[in-house]
This record gives C-alpha cells, sequence and structure tokens, in this order.
C-alpha cells in the first residue's frame, strides 16, 4: 500500500524534459521523458521508467505506447537477464517434465550451438531477425548442419522462450516469428533381395553375425538392439519385450546407459523360431566369451556386449556394418537401412500396416505408410495387374 498521503497519479501519467549538455566545448539536446509504471508494493513510491529521443515528438510518442501497454496490463519491464544466463537457467530448473535423454540433447545444443551465436544478447533484446540469422547461419557453415538438426535448435529456442514469456521476463516469444528450415521427407534405402543374401553369407561367422541378423528380422533400431537384456526374452511364448535402448549421454566422455524407448513405450514382438534360434546361438557366443574373460566379465545381463561383459558401442558395431558394406559394393548403406529392408520384407510378406506399425514402434499407422508408401502403391498395382488378368479370364 502507498504512504498515507502520497500523491498518485494514473498509471501512463508522465512528464517531457529537454536535456542540453555540453561535451568538448559544443551544445547537445535532446528530449527526456518519464512515466509512471506501476507502485511499489513496499513503499508505495511511484516506479518510473525513462525513454529519450532526439525530438519531443518522438519520446512523446514512445510514452504513448508505452502507457498504452500499462494500462492494458501487457507492459513487460525489459530483462537485464542474458541469453545465455536464461537457458543455462531453463536448462536447470524448467526440463523436469522431459526424459533424461531429451533433457542432455537440449543442454548440449544448447551449449554447442546457440550460447556461442546469441548468449550475450540481453534476453530482452532478441528479435526474430536475430534468430533467423542464427538458423540461416548455420546452413550456411561450410559444414552445413541438416535441417532436421536446425529445426530441433529452433524446438530447443522457442521452448525456453516460451517459458520466458510464461515467467514475463519478455512479452512475447519473437521464434514464433521465425521459420526453420523444411525439413524434406527422406528416401529410405533398403537393401535389396540379392544385398540381402550376400550381406547374410559375408557376416557368417562375424562377431557380431547375430546382432545384425536380429536386427534385420526385427526391425529394432540400434539403440533397442544394442539394449536388449535376456530378462526381457520369453523362450516359452517366443516373444520380446522391447521397453528400453542403450544411449550415450551428450556430454564430454558421456556414458552409456539404457533409457526409454523412442516414443517412451513398450512394445511386445512376437518372434518367428528362426529368430529365437538366433538368440540361442548368441547365448552360446556369449558363455564363450564369458570363459574368456574370467573373472573380468561383468554381468549385465545383456544380450550384446563387448568382450567383458559391458555395453558395446555405436561407434563399434557402425564401424564394423560399414566395413562389411564397402565389401558388398554398397558403401552408402546405413545400419538404420536394416530397419526398412525388415518393413519392406514384412509388408511385401503380406503383414498390414498396423502389424507392421506395432512391431517398428511407430507412433502411428499413418506415419509407417508415409515412409512405406512407395512399397504400398507397388503392391496396390500389382493388385491391378492381377485383377485385368482375371477379367481377361472372365471377359474372355
Amino acid at each position: 500500500m502507498p504512504h498515507k498521503g502520497a500523491s498518485r497519479s494514473a498509471n501512463g501519467a508522465g512528464s517531457i524534459r529537454k536535456k542540453t549538455t555540453i561535451k568538448n566545448g559544443k551544445e547537445y539536446s535532446n528530449w527526456e521523458g518519464r512515466i509512471t509504471i506501476g507502485y511499489d508494493p513496499q513503499t508505495g513510491k511511484q516506479i518510473q521508467k525513462t525513454v529519450t529521443g532526439k525530438s519531443q515528438r518522438e519520446v512523446t510518442q514512445k510514452m504513448q505506447a508505452l502507457a498504452v501497454e500499462v494500462n492494458q496490463g501487457t507492459y513487460v519491464e525489459p530483462s537485464k537477464m542474458t541469453v545465455e544466463a536464461w537457458l543455462s537457467t531453463w536448462i536447470l530448473e524448467y526440463l523436469g517434465d522431459v526424459k533424461k535423454s531429451s533433457a542432455d540433447l537440449y543442454s548440449w545444443s544448447v551449449r554447442k550451438y546457440i550460447i556461442p551465436a546469441l548468449g550475450t544478447m540481453k534476453l530482452s533484446a532478441l528479435t526474430a531477425p536475430a534468430i533467423q540469422a542464427f538458423y540461416n547461419g548455420l546452413a550456411r557453415r561450410e559444414k552445413p548442419l541438416a535441417s532436421k538438426t536446425i529445426k530441433n535448435i529452433h524446438g530447443i529456442i522457442h521452448k525456453a522462450l516460451q517459458q520466458a514469456v510464461q515467467i514475463g521476463y519478455i512479452r512475447t516469444n519473437p521464434a514464433d516469428a521465425c521459420k526453420p528450415p523444411r525439413v524434406g521427407k527422406k528416401q529410405i534405402r533398403p537393401l535389396e533381395e540379392d544385398q540381402v543374401s550376400a550381406f547374410l553369407k559375408e557376416i557368417e561367422g562375424h562377431r557380431h553375425e547375430y546382432l545384425y541378423k536380429i536386427a534385420l528380422f526385427t526391425g529394432l533400431r540400434e539403440g533397442e538392439v544394442l539394449g536388449l537384456t535376456w530378462d526381457r526374452l520369453d523362450t516359452e511364448h517366443g516373444t520380446l519385450l522391447i521397453d528400453r535402448q542403450l544411449q550415450k549421454e551428450k556430454v564430454k566422455g558421456g556414458q552409456y546407459r539404457l533409457t526409454e524407448t523412442k516414443n517412451s513405450e513398450f512394445r511386445t514382438l512376437t518372434l518367428p523360431p528362426s529368430v529365437l534360434k538366433l538368440f540361442e546361438q548368441q547365448r552360446e557366443f556369449q558363455e564363450t566369451m564369458k570363459e574368456r574373460a574370467c573373472e573380468l566379465w561383468a554381468d549385465r545381463g545383456l544380450v550384446f556386449t563387448n568382450e567383458i561383459g559391458g555395453y558395446l558401442s555405436y561407434r563399434t558395431v557402425y564401424d564394423c556394418y560399414k566395413r562389411i558394406v564397402k565389401k558388398l559394393g554398397i558403401p552408402t548403406a546405413r545400419f538404420h537401412d536394416l530397419r526398412h529392408t525388415y518393413a519392406t520384407m514384412a509388408i511385401k510378406g503380406g503383414d498390414d500396416i498396423k502389424t507392421v506399425q506395432e512391431n517398428l514402434g511407430h507412433a502411428t499407422a499413418a506415419f509407417t505408410l508415409n515412409v512405406y508408401g512407395h512399397v504400398t502403391a507397388g503392391m496396390r498395382q500389382a493388385s491391378a495387374d492381377r485383377m485385368e488378368k482375371m477379367i481377361h479370364t472372365l471377359v474372355g
């Protein structure tokens, strides 16, 4: 409450005066206005803001615009906080509702890309053009970032700034007006039948033979394969529970750990006998590794491990895979293409889209259909061709 007898003018009220200063013997003039934006709840004293300009008219216009915001209750005092300071606070205090793996990724992206470019700016001075220029710069670097990566960075900036709006540090979210690059539809490259046959022949006796085969015949993501544990395999009912994946922390010297699956949902696969047999063979292979490692073996219950029972690194699996496909004459093939190959084989084999979606762990069947639409298009054409033959048979 204000002190008794204190003079209270309405919010938005103010005064303008001309100021003259002398510097190096030369006289300089400008205009200054002071406007009431509120009252200190403890002392009752007016809180005033100063605006300046080269002319009385300029200052008047600024004060009028400010008065409208004050009286409408939309005025926000510009924060002196820097973008770096706010992002650091946001990462520390406001990511409790996201998975740790996502929080780690946010933190890594903020420190690697956002803070070096925008960190020194005042949060209140951050504008849409400045953010847009940052995105454009990422796309024009000597080694440009992928459109998807830039779009993910945009998502982080927008989320952080939206929180700042809710707190009252800024009035609007400047990222609303930004346009991150459009992410084009990725062209999938499943292995052809002859390539699958050559691949299977090439990996016979390989250190990761059963890992590659299980990935190919189940469509599991790389992290899901590497995160498999024996207690998720039910040999009696022939099922495999997928509820975790192996991930490496996005920090320097980050450790591997088991986390939730991509969509934070579990799924259960019904395995064909041949795949169950692969798991049996992998268990036998693992027993020989245990014997060699002796007391060095650290039993984590993992299906696929390094030589002493520890997590198998992505790099190890990737490097071995790339050497194999290069030898087969398909050097651009990725480990993820094994997943695409599984999906393509499943659809061509007669599985409906809903079943394929559930086995792959996609969020919706529509997404699966969008990714593998070219496969179903070919099947529809084959169906039309068969109907055409039948019509000719009936009509004569």
